[in-house]
Parts: C-alpha cells; sequence; structure tokens
C-alpha cells in the first residue's frame, strides 16, 4: 500500500506541468502609444493568472530601465474557454488599469480593455521564446 501511495504522489509530481494553463509563459506585448514593448511573464496566482513584467524596451528594441519592472501588468485573469480569458490588464503608458479580454490564438494574445466606458485596443502580443 506504502508503494502505491509514493508512486501516485511520483505520477501526479511528474504529470503537472501537462495540467499549465496555455497561457503561462513569456510574452512580448505590442507596442504603447510611445513605442515601448516588454516581456510579461504569466504564471498562477491563486485561482487566477497574473502576469509580471520582466523586460522592457523602447521603440529600437532596446533595453530600458523603469520602475515599471517587477511591476504586476496582468491580474485576476481567468480562463472562459475556447482560449478567452477575462481579468484587468494594466497599461504603463496610459497608468490605467482596464478590465480586459484576452484571446489566446496558438503564440499570439490579442489584448483589449475598457475602464469606466473608454475601451482600448491593446494589440497582439506575442509567445518570447
Amino acid at each position: 500500500m506504502k508503494r502505491l501511495a509514493i508512486t501516485t504522489v511520483a505520477l501526479l509530481a511528474l504529470s503537472a506541468p501537462a495540467f499549465a494553463d496555455p497561457l503561462e509563459g513569456m510574452w512580448r506585448t505590442a507596442p504603447d502609444d510611445n513605442g515601448n514593448s516588454g516581456i510579461v511573464q504569466v504564471a498562477p496566482c491563486g485561482a487566477a493568472l497574473c502576469g509580471t513584467l520582466v523586460q522592457s524596451f523602447d521603440a529600437n528594441g532596446n533595453a530600458l530601465t523603469t520602475n515599471n519592472i517587477g511591476r504586476q501588468i496582468i491580474s485576476q485573469t481567468v480562463a472562459q474557454g475556447d482560449g478567452a480569458y477575462g481579468g484587468k490588464v494594466w497599461s504603463p503608458d496610459r497608468d490605467k488599469t482596464y478590465g480586459s479580454k484576452l484571446q489566446l490564438t496558438g503564440d499570439t494574445l490579442s489584448v483589449s480593455g475598457c475602464v469606466l466606458g473608454i475601451c482600448r485596443d491593446g494589440g497582439t502580443w506575442t509567445r518570447a521564446q
């Protein structure tokens, strides 16, 4: 019986990566109003998904030093089925948090959101390698 329990625990531990949400990973954002973009790392946070800015780039692709590195860009994001997600996205260029709609299609993520009735297209993010 003890052997069965150990085997079961080992199998569950090895299969955990197979249960990762498809949105998890590194995403390159679309350029913002200033031409800047970033790399956002999406990972579980509680029962939802969150994304943290880990790198930032100017319009020419040069690395930027900014206080936004380490800041949560995506929060309270949950799967709604068929690659659709809902949650919140913070926009550094406007310093606003939008109720967001994200649509995952393969290695692209369409991002949009609204705040106080003002909606914005966040562009298409691509999976970063």
